[in-house]
């Protein structure tokens, strides 16, 4: 009886992207990226669902492409990044979605020292070697989440009605793993 060998993969941040989006005004929305993150996938040798996925983002690093945004994001409003360095994801279960290459990813989304359940959708863009010989997967994760479950409250209301910043956040991850020696 033969155990399958245990593979690492190792998220390859120059060639992945960790973004959002959120409705602002109520009318149109705004995109931002965190530049620094990592992230692993522990699978049974070539087996594409993971038994164990992990990931982090620094909250410094989120870039909307407006300093003034980009720090009031920093402060404890929102993530409140001297306190807070880190927002993490540990995977619990992957399960194989209805079309095929898709997938539901679960797992303990942590912002602010608080953990809530989360569901992604993923999609598997395919696996390939690179010219050097490492071995590489892609994979589109998409999800949404209220940012008011993690204790981002923060708004603004605004004199014709609504609010300033949707409680929904569009999440939105092009991520390529390369497969460790």
């Amino acid at each position: 009886m033969t155990t399958a060998t245990k593979s690492k993969w190792i998220i390859d941040p120059s060639h992945s992207e960790v973004s959002f989006k959120v409705k602002h005004l109520m009318i149109s929305n705004v995109r931002g990226v965190f530049n620094e993150f990592s992230g692993s996938v522990s699978t049974d040798g070539d087996e594409l669902l993971a038994d164990s996925i992990e990931f982090s983002l620094n909250t410094t690093s989120v870039d909307t492409g407006s300093a003034d945004r980009d720090a009031h994001l920093r402060s404890a409003d929102f993530f409140d990044s001297e306190k807070y360095k880190t927002i993490d994801f540990k995977g619990k279960s992957l399960k194989k979605g209805d079309d095929a290459g898709t997938f539901v990813l679960e797992g303990d989304l942590t912002i602010k020292g608080v953990s809530r359940l989360v569901k992604l959708n993923v999609e598997f863009g395919g696996k390939m070697k690179d010219p050097w010989g490492n071995e590489k997967a892609g994979y589109t994760l998409t999800g949404k989440i209220n940012r008011k479950d993690w204790g981002l409250n923060w708004n603004a209301a605004l004199e014709a009605g609504g609010v300033l910043v949707s409680d929904d956040v569009a999440l939105f991850c092009e991520v390529q793993f390369f497969k460790q020696a």
